[in-house]
């Protein structure tokens, strides 16, 4: 647990001394802040897509980190999915193993997969960012759109790879 809490730290300090608060100014709005770029791809409806890139911000050291997730890096690109990034210790003793197998993946399995890149960060930086992430579960909903425009519908995509829990594996993971 010292270890997480002092990752966390550490992914919290880098993150306010790229941002603005750093500066000796206040954020401007909740916006600032969604720098940590992260690229993965999702199942979308059974279909593999993406890769994604993220752009996550640490919002408590639990860890609880939300990320707004693009098809590019091109600065038009529309936001197209968001993901919930929360502590096992959290997910796993709030929801249900039902609703944690269709809705939430676990960020173990998928960095384990090597599909995840943490970019524009060192190499030592970018493993604590895995190493702290490896620790939580997400929640991803993609919003769908048509003919450029957004139709009102989404759904909640999937960790490439995601792998449902047996009743005792969840429980002994934490769950209820």
């Amino acid at each position: 647990m010292r270890r997480v809490t002092a990752i966390g730290t550490a992914v919290v300090l880098l993150l306010l001394s790229t941002s603005a608060r750093a500066q000796g100014t206040s954020p401007a709005s909740p916006a600032e802040g969604y720098n940590v770029h992260v690229l993965a791809p999702h199942l979308v409806d059974g279909r593999v897509m993406g890769p994604y890139h993220h752009y996550c911000k640490v919002l408590a050291n639990d860890p609880q980190i939300v990320c707004l997730i693009y098809e590019s890096t091109q600065p038009i690109a529309m936001l197209v999915q968001v993901e919930y990034i929360m502590a096992k210790k959290l997910t796993r003793s709030r929801v249900s193993r039902e609703s944690w197998n269709k809705y939430w993946h676990d960020h173990t399995v998928e960095i384990a997969s090597g599909r995840v890149q943490v970019l524009d960060l060192p190499p030592d930086k970018a493993k604590e960012v895995a190493d702290l992430v490896s620790t939580t579960d997400g929640l991803i909903y993609h919003v769908y759109f048509k003919d450029g425009l957004p139709t009102g519908k989404m759904s909640v995509a999937q960790a490439v790879g995601h792998k449902p829990l047996s009743d005792a594996a969840y429980r002994a993971s934490g769950g209820h």
